[in-house]
């Protein structure tokens, strides 16, 4: 049973006063069910609604959304079920296959008998379909696939060791040889088989890349399955064909998503709801491209200029053709398509982290930081260096702007000089804890 880090989340909306229901959303195979049945176990009975696998239980809300009328109608359906007030969690899962159901929340809520949890994939497609959101009456969190940290724990790595390692960040120390050496190794397995939690469980536990790739591919192809199935008002052939272009468009030098790459004379207005369905569907993160470098960062975005970058590692890796997935196994090269593998990593890393990410290139093209983000007040630049050299773009800006400091994530241990920290791309996952509990973002360097 891998650790995640939804446990700690569960356990802390069991005890909260105000208890409202719960949707747990994200992409499809990220462990939403496995995880909410382990939570499970801290109540005396469990019942499990999968929308699914048996249909018929879209019955029992044909008449009533109320609470009490949805259990007796259990009950009679099934007779072994049991429910102890205050002492039962409801789980409705595959809920984006009836998503009627969650109307039934404001009851639930209400009624305080029980503990209710919705789970899914394609929950932000879906809500539209829904006749009465519960506004008000749940709370919703999204479940990604492993970060590194969870990868680590899956490895054997308790939070003492992680802890350690932080202690170094936050002193902006040098890691010794000996962790940044494991650091690596462990980082290169962990961008090898991605985050999708039945791929890290074969590989902990055979500790071999046997059928990874294979099963990678099985995993992937659901994803395309889903969007078969679920893309119902917009055109799924366009849908499927911007997915299997992401890969074309992060290959190009300037890895900005281009219509025209499409078709002729594609318009952002033609693609853009397209992309925004597969985002939803949580399989690709979208960052924006800034006008200006100043806060807040929102107002500041060009909406028709973003780049796409996958959620998780495997689906970038599904995407490349027999040569470069050679090029990752054997040879461990991971600066393919012009540092755009890297990019993705970090992206992906960032976004685990709930931070807001944006990308910044003038007009001229002259100058471009790979992301940005913002910390309290403070604007701060990020490079993803994937090669040894100068970060002349983050030099620049930093000497000519009032910009505080900025971060280059490279294959270099940590370190601080002119205003740029540089940390290892191992430690990225780190790096919100970073920000909330370094005294750098209290005050300048300079000062």
């Amino acid at each position: 049973m891998l650790k995640r880090k939804i446990d700690k989340i569960l356990m802390d909306w069991k005890k909260s006063c105000d208890k409202k229901p719960l949707i747990v959303k994200g992409m499809r195979q990220v462990g939403k069910t496995t995880s909410i049945r382990n939570f499970s176990k801290n109540y005396k009975c469990y019942v499990e609604i999968n929308f699914a696998l048996k249909p018929y239980y879209k019955d029992i809300f044909k008449e009533s959304y109320e609470a009490d009328e949805i259990i007796k109608k259990l009950t009679l359906i099934d007779n072994n079920i049991k429910f102890i007030e205050k002492d039962t969690l409801i789980l409705f899962d595959e809920i984006q296959e009836f998503p009627d159901a969650l109307t039934s929340f404001k009851s639930f809520y209400e009624n305080k008998k029980y503990d209710v949890i919705a789970s899914g994939s394609l929950l932000g497609v879906n809500y539209q379909n829904i006749s009465s959101v519960p506004v008000g009456f749940k709370c919703e969190i999204e479940m990604k696939s492993l970060d590194f940290e969870e990868f680590l724990w899956a490895k054997g790595y308790d939070s003492s060791f992680i802890d350690d390692i932080f202690s170094y960040l936050l002193n902006l120390k040098p890691l010794p040889i000996f962790y940044f050496n494991l650091l690596n190794k462990l980082f290169n397995e962990y961008l090898y088989i991605g985050g999708l939690p039945e791929v890290v469980n074969k590989y902990c536990r055979a500790d071999n890349y046997n059928g990874l790739f294979n099963l990678q591919d099985d995993l992937c192809l659901t994803y395309k399955n889903d969007i078969e199935k679920y893309a119902l008002s917009l055109d799924k052939s366009k849908i499927l064909f911007i997915y299997d272009n992401i890969i074309n468009q992060l290959a190009k030098d300037n890895h900005k998503f281009q219509y025209t790459t499409l078709s002729h004379g594609a318009r952002y207005y033609q693609y853009y709801p397209c992309i925004k369905w597969i985002e939803d569907a949580g399989l690709i993160n979208i960052v924006y491209n800034l006008r200006d470098l100043k806060a807040p960062l929102s107002i500041n975005k060009i909406d028709n200029n973003y780049r796409v970058y996958f959620s998780d590692t495997t689906l970038f890796i599904n995407k490349l053709d027999k040569q470069d997935k050679n090029k990752i196994s054997i040879y461990k090269d991971f600066e393919i398509y012009n540092g755009a593998f890297y990019e993705n990593v970090v992206c992906e890393a960032l976004a685990k982290q709930n931070i807001e990410l944006y990308f910044y290139k003038n007009e001229a093209a002259t100058t471009e930081l790979d992301f940005v983000v913002r910390v309290k007040d403070d604007v701060i630049p990020i490079e993803v260096k994937r090669k040894r050299g100068r970060s002349s773009s983050l030099n620049f800006i930093l000497q000519n702007s009032d910009l505080p400091y900025g971060i280059k994530l490279a294959n270099a241990n940590i370190g601080l000089e002119n205003k740029i920290i540089t940390i290892p791309y191992s430690l990225t996952f780190l790096l919100s804890r970073f920000f909330n509990e370094s005294n750098l973002f209290k005050y300048h360097i300079d000062d």
